[in-house]
């Protein structure tokens, strides 16, 4: 079939940088939606009817017009952070075409002469700063897609509260128009200059001497997470997410989830990677959203209550970390009736009785029992011995 709908995407050059079937498609339209910048670029000669984006926006008024001719405008390349992606989950593949321009990231590394495939695309329009902290590594090169004209001031705020006050920022606005400007600056000594509303910031980051380092790889150290002591370890938290084993686009439970580690390093491990964390207590609720936007995954949801009843309505999971709670009657069946076939369960356990209920699980349905013990180096008067932390018994298995 013709498709109906067409997104164009038209950068800051406007009309005159468009394609010929870009021009034809504008030309024969019946309907126009856009941003009220973007349909401000348009020439007298486009006779289709003009709707700006409404707010909150909404996608309503240009699936009513299914089978007219429309075209929706967007911002260079419309399938990276755009409005292309939005209407392609609800309009068929075969009802619209699109027609992308160059992205601002495009725009971006050849201004900055940087190769795009080795720098990381981050976008904070409608979404939140804290989503940054996860790609703040030395050496790594960032091109941030703005907000608005705060969004500059707003990131030089937050690479100085991660250590990253030396970075080198450069601000471009108005990629690929007449009015191009760059204004650049180290994080440390960003102040207030008037910036463009539109505008993209490319970040060299450079971080201070004692940054923390904070590999994507599992097993952070324990003084990155804000906690009361219900911390899964340093050591324990890394093999249980090794049997976790997260992979693109999948979905987790970290029920009983403490300050939420083993959820927010799930997450860290792919930016598709989501995880639901569980907890009652609510003063750990507060140190899971502390620490899910310190750590960079602020997509983390936190659900408010206690095992099994608060499962009840959630997404059925790809894998499930019971940290807290085995012995809770029913905790174990719930999460294992919403378990997906093929999906994993990793329970730990610090007692004994909690151990017995894992054991007793294991007989019914299998899996792998195992015990960890580490021990430290501590001192002891003038010499050192080991210390010897809590065993832990996990049990890993995955769902027929």
């Amino acid at each position: 079939m013709t498709p109906w709908l067409t997104v164009v995407g038209i950068g800051e050059d406007g009309y005159k940088g468009l394609g010929r079937q870009a021009r034809h498609a504008l030309l024969k339209a019946a309907q126009v939606f856009g941003s009220t910048r973007q349909l401000d670029l348009l020439p007298p000669c486009i006779a289709a009817q003009r709707h700006a984006w409404p707010s909150p926006f909404s996608l309503n008024a240009v699936l009513q017009r299914r089978g007219t001719p429309v075209c929706v405008l967007a911002s260079g390349d419309p399938m990276l952070f755009g409005v292309g992606v939005s209407l392609s989950r609800v309009v068929a593949l075969d009802e619209m075409s699109v027609l992308s321009a160059p992205s601002s990231y495009s725009l971006a590394a050849a201004r900055m002469g940087w190769a795009l495939q080795d720098v990381v695309m981050l976008s904070v329009v409608a979404r939140p700063l804290a989503a940054v902290s996860a790609y703040l590594h030395h050496g790594m090169r960032l091109l941030v897609l703005s907000n608005d004209s705060t969004s500059p001031a707003a990131l030089a705020v937050l690479l100085r509260e991660r250590g990253f006050g030396p970075s080198h920022m450069t601000v471009l606005e108005h990629l690929g128009g007449t009015v191009e400007r760059r204004v650049e600056g180290a994080a440390c000594d960003w102040g207030t200059p008037e910036i463009a509303a539109l505008n993209l910031v490319a970040i060299d980051c450079r971080a201070e001497p004692g940054t923390l380092r904070l590999s994507p790889l599992a097993g952070l150290p324990d003084h990155a997470y804000a906690h009361d002591g219900q911390l899964t370890k340093r050591d324990v938290r890394a093999m249980t997410l090794a049997r976790l084993a997260p992979v693109p686009g999948e979905l987790l439970w970290d029920v009983g989830a403490g300050c939420g580690s083993i959820g927010i390093e799930w997450m860290r491990a792919h930016p598709t990677c989501r995880a639901l964390a569980i907890e009652a207590d609510e003063g750990r609720q507060q140190l899971i959203e502390l620490n899910r936007d310190t750590l960079g995954v602020p997509g983390l949801q936190l659900v408010r209550g206690a095992a099994p009843e608060a499962l009840a309505g959630l997404e059925s999971p790809d894998a499930i970390f019971i940290g807290g709670g085995v012995t809770r009657p029913g905790v174990l069946e719930a999460c294992w009736e919403r378990l997906r076939s093929g999906g994993r369960l990793v329970a730990n356990a610090v007692t004994l009785q909690s151990e017995a209920t894992l054991m007793a699980w294991r007989e019914q349905h299998g899996g792998e029992l195992t015990r960890l013990q580490v021990a430290h180096a501590k001192p002891l008067g003038e010499f050192d011995t080991w210390r010897q932390a809590l065993p832990i018994t996990l049990l890993d298995l995955v769902k027929p």
